[in-house]
C-alpha cells in the first residue's frame, strides 16, 4: 500500500510489478489531503471515539449485572444479547432509517452513533462479561472481609483487573465504527460522509481512470489513527492480569 501511494500511477497500473518506489514522490497524498478529507476524518473520529466511551460504560454496567447479581429476567437479557447478534444489520436498514428520520437525526452525528453504539453493544457485552466472570469473586469477598464496601472493594480490586477486559473491548468497538460502512451509507448525505465512504468516493471516477496512488495514499491516512490507538492501548493489554492475583 505504502510502495503503490509513492509510485506514479502508470507504473502502479503497468504489468511488471515495481517493488521498491524508487523515483517516487508524496504527490499522492497531497492530491487526497483535501478540506473533503479533514471533514470525514473529524466525522469519524467524533463518532467512534462517543461510540467507544459510551459503549464501554453501558457494557461494563450490563457485564457486571449478568456476572456478579442473579436477578429475575438475568438470563433472558443475556440470551437476548445473543439473538440481537444473530440479526444482518441489513435487515434493520429500513426501521433505523425511520426511527432516525421520525426523530430528526439523519443525516447527523448523534443518530449516527447510536446506531454504531447499538451494533457494537451486544458483542462487547459479551467479551466483558467473559472478563468479568474471569476474576474470582475471592478476591472481592477477601477486601470485604478486611473492611471495604461491596463497591469499595468492587472497584478498588477487581476494577484495575478489568483493564485488559476494557481495552480488548474498546478495541473492538474503535474498529467496528471506524471502518464501519454500510450504516454510514444508508444514514448520511454524499456532503457529509465518513472517512470510509470518502475513501471509497476516490474509486468512483466515471470519466477518468481511477487514481490508484492517491487511492492508497488515502488508505494509508486512513489507516494511521488506527495504529496511533493501538500504539496507546497495547500495554494495557496485559496489565492488571488475574494471573498471580491469589496466593497459595
Amino acid at each position: 500500500m505504502v510502495n503503490s501511494a509513492l509510485l506514479p500511477a502508470d507504473e502502479v497500473r503497468g504489468k511488471n510489478p515495481t517493488w521498491l518506489p524508487f523515483g517516487g514522490d508524496f504527490s499522492s497524498f497531497g492530491r487526497v489531503f483535501n478540506e473533503r478529507f479533514l471533514n470525514s476524518m473529524k466525522l469519524s473520529l467524533i463518532v467512534t471515539l462517543i461510540t467507544v466511551v459510551v459503549a464501554l460504560l453501558f457494557a461494563f454496567l450490563a457485564a457486571i449485572a449478568v456476572s456478579r447479581f442473579t436477578w429475575r429476567g438475568r438470563k433472558a437479557l443475556v440470551i437476548t444479547v445473543l439473538i440481537v447478534q444473530m440479526i444482518p444489520a441489513e435487515g434493520l436498514f429500513i426501521s433505523q432509517y425511520k426511527m432516525l428520520q421520525g426523530w430528526g437525526l439523519l443525516n447527523t452525528m448523534i443518530g449516527l452513533s447510536i446506531l454504531y453504539i447499538a451494533a457494537v453493544l451486544p458483542f462487547t457485552v459479551w467479551m466483558l462479561r467473559g472478563f468479568v466472570e474471569g476474576i474470582p469473586v475471592d478476591l472481592e469477598h477477601a477486601a470485604m472481609i478486611d473492611g471495604c464496601s461491596r463497591t469499595k472493594a468492587f472497584f478498588i480490586v477487581t476494577f484495575p483487573l478489568l483493564a485488559p477486559g476494557l481495552v480488548a473491548s474498546g478495541v473492538y468497538a474503535f474498529l467496528q465504527a471506524w471502518n464501519e460502512f454500510t450504516l454510514a451509507t444508508v444514514i448520511m448525505s454524499p456532503s457529509n460522509r465518513t472517512v470510509p465512504l470518502w475513501l471509497q468516493g476516490l474509486t468512483s471516477a466515471s470519466n477518468a481512470a481511477i487514481d490508484w496512488p492517491g487511492v492508497m495514499a488515502g488508505a494509508i491516512m486512513v489507516a494511521i489513527p488506527v495504529i496511533v490507538f493501538f500504539l496507546f492501548v497495547q500495554n494495557k493489554m496485559t496489565d492488571g492480569m488475574v494471573s498471580g492475583a491469589v496466593k497459595g
